[in-house]
């Protein structure tokens, strides 16, 4: 296919409860304002999640905010226009200043129909290699230590390779001892979401004991700096999240030392187009990837398993199951974990072919749709 036109753009507005509190250093949630866009091209769809929350927690975007900048600058740029690679995409909003989770939901979107369009699986599109990827699990806190080893009793029972915990000040040393001390040889990581400052460096030191994978993100959500300065004293690597949001931003980091570990997110990055660069520059320099997680629907969760297809994605990301968050999620079949800890990688040409349209309207709230004429 030499090119592709967006005929028509639908925005979904859906509310999905999880199936329990999901709790960080932010607060807890325990429900998700989920906006799906869908592009119809060619007699195809593709379909797109934007990640971003309802508060401003996680990054300054909103559910909001990104809705008015889809629908007043990104959606009227791309209807009509002739799409030669999805690549080109994010190039036409350069001049939009940050919003990268308002780009990511359409970018990825359109994505999903030229994978349609040329009848080629979406990860087999982005350059992955592999039917499967080792699937890791993201707990949040927990009411105490006891119950937190409940939770992680219950997911290494189910198979998972890798264990996130989500530590806060005045919960974390203690909870990060006791699961090591009863799983230790598993995969453990503790992610801090921004919740110290380096004056607390002596007290993430003694995480140092405890073989850790990684900590992620433990001081400021737009820091680089403060991060170069923690990373050498800990023997512990350091993983960022919140502070990157292009792959220029991990060379920056790479350059001064704050960490040793990226996670990717595509929302975060501002679509695929961005995390395919961050993923080249990385295996180009060495650096182990991994890809997050927002607590996605299946729309989402099917676009990051699918870019954790690729061979620089050397850790296992939260490509969770759908029955981590959901009681029923918006695809048909549900992702699920294999007995060895992996999920398998999307076979079929777009992501629409799996969405279960009788439980996507059960969750609908509105919607909108735009088109050349509008």
């Amino acid at each position: 296919m030499t090119n592709m036109r967006i005929e028509r753009i639908e925005l979904l507005h859906l509310t999905m409860r999880l199936r329990e509190q999901f709790v960080t250093s932010f607060g807890p949630q325990h429900e998700r304002d989920v906006v799906l866009v869908r592009v119809r091209a060619e007699g195809v769809d593709g379909w797109g999640e934007l990640v971003a929350g309802r508060d401003p927690i996680y990054s300054e975007e909103t559910v909001a905010t990104a809705v008015t900048i889809m629908r007043d600058h990104l959606v009227g740029s791309v209807i009509g226009r002739p799409i030669d690679d999805p690549r080109q995409v994010h190039t036409w909003w350069r001049w939009i200043r940050g919003n990268p989770m308002a780009k990511a939901a359409v970018e990825m979107a359109v994505w999903d129909a030229w994978s349609a369009a040329v009848d080629k699986p979406l990860a087999a599109l982005l350059g992955g290699t592999r039917t499967a990827v080792p699937a890791g699990v993201s707990i949040g806190l927990q009411d105490g230590t006891a119950a937190l080893l409940d939770r992680v009793d219950g997911f290494v029972g189910q198979g998972y390779a890798r264990i996130k915990v989500k530590i806060a000040p005045g919960s974390d040393v203690g909870l990060v001892a006791a699961v090591r001390g009863r799983y230790p040889d598993i995969a453990l990581m503790a992610d801090a979401n921004s919740a110290y400052t380096l004056g607390d460096a002596g007290h993430l030191a003694k995480l140092d004991a405890f073989d850790l994978t990684m900590i992620e993100q433990p001081l400021a959500h737009d820091d680089i700096i403060d991060h170069a300065t923690l990373s050498p004293q800990l023997r512990t690597p350091l993983c960022l999240d919140e502070s990157i949001r292009s792959a220029a931003d991990a060379r920056r980091a790479l350059q001064v030392g704050a960490c040793a570990i990226i996670n990717c997110k595509p929302g975060r990055l501002g679509g695929l187009a961005e995390s395919l660069a961050l993923h080249d520059w990385a295996v180009g320099v060495g650096v182990p990837l991994w890809v997050g997680g927002m607590l996605e629907s299946g729309v989402g969760r099917l676009h990051n398993i699918a870019l954790a297809s690729l061979p620089g994605f050397t850790l296992p990301g939260d490509t969770s199951a759908s029955d981590r968050y959901w009681d029923s999620d918006i695809i048909d079949p549900a992702v699920t974990l294999s007995p060895a800890g992996t999920v398998a990688v999307p076979t079929v040409a777009g992501v629409g072919a799996m969405i279960d349209h009788s439980l996507l309207r059960s969750a609908l709230v509105h919607s909108e749709s735009f088109g050349a004429g509008r």
